[in-house]
């Protein structure tokens, strides 16, 4: 079953040079594209931008992977888009955990009694503070300028 990704871009900052895109992975889906529709446009209608605090006006529209929120300020609109995305590949994706009591482990079938791959080892323990440097060994603690008198 394919994982969607339901994502937001809007503006963040302020004035016209200030802004910037932003995007954020709202949620994950897992089912059929309409399914993953449905899910966002329920998140897109209740769904709070930046920008603007003081709103008009808000108005959605669909579009062929998603939807667009445009948002009426005092002074200008601002807008936000909605997209489904099919995840392909996350780098941080947990491994998947071996289950011990499977049928095939069981029944002896190949590769159901393979090794676990090696686990990483734990790091190690930071070394303890050793003494401190020698450099500060030859600041005096109090300078030879103090306490005399011919200096203005």
């Amino acid at each position: 079953m394919p994982r969607w990704g339901l994502v937001v871009e809007q503006n963040l900052g302020f004035g016209r040079q200030g802004r910037m895109w932003s995007v954020e992975v709202m949620g994950h889906v897992e089912g059929t594209r309409e399914e993953a529709l449905a899910a966002l446009r329920v998140r897109a209608e209740r769904f709070d931008p930046v920008h603007p605090t003081t709103r008009k006006r808000r108005t959605l529209y669909r579009e062929a992977d998603g939807f667009l929120l445009v948002v009426e300020g005092v002074w200008q609109p601002f807008h936000c888009r909605f997209t489904v995305a099919e995840q392909l590949y996350d780098s941080a994706a947990p491994e998947p955990a071996e289950q011990l009591g499977s049928p095939a482990r069981e029944r002896g079938e190949p590769g159901a009694g393979d090794p676990a791959p090696p686990r990483a080892k734990p790091p190690e323990p930071e070394p303890e503070p050793g003494p401190p440097p020698a450099w500060d060994a030859e600041v005096p603690e109090v300078p030879s300028w103090l306490g005399r008198d011919d200096l203005p």
